[in-house]
């Protein structure tokens, strides 16, 4: 990306289940929904949101070979999504194991998300 215009990060988790796409697209939905870019159709060149280029980032703790791209790559309206993954993030106890949930563990996954906005 030759112009880095936004930076936005969030967390997001999973409490029971142990999935971490799920808590990954819950981190991104967190980063892009708390945000408006109205100036970005004057910015882009030939005032085009496909040119946008996004670039997000996840740090996650577990499972990192579990995750869908092509499913965090939908969550973004706009532009050319690129996505990285990261060891980081945190796996810790959610306190209780519950079959209900499809827990497989009593842990609970959080996950970072970086999300760079330019063209």
């Amino acid at each position: 990306m030759e112009n880095l215009l936004f930076i936005e990060t969030r967390t997001g988790v999973d409490v029971h289940g142990q999935n971490v796409n799920i808590a990954s697209e819950r981190a991104v939905m967190n980063a892009i929904h708390t945000n408006s870019m109205p100036g970005m159709k004057k910015i882009l060149p030939d005032g085009d949101l496909d040119k946008m280029k996004v670039h997000v980032k996840l740090g996650i703790p577990l499972d990192l070979e579990k995750l869908d791209h092509d499913k965090i790559k939908q969550l973004i309206p706009y532009g050319t999504v690129t996505v990285e993954i990261l060891p980081g993030g945190l796996a810790t106890t959610s306190g209780i194991f519950l079959e209900d949930q499809q827990d497989k563990n009593d842990l609970m996954y959080i996950v970072n998300a970086v999300v760079e906005v330019g063209y």
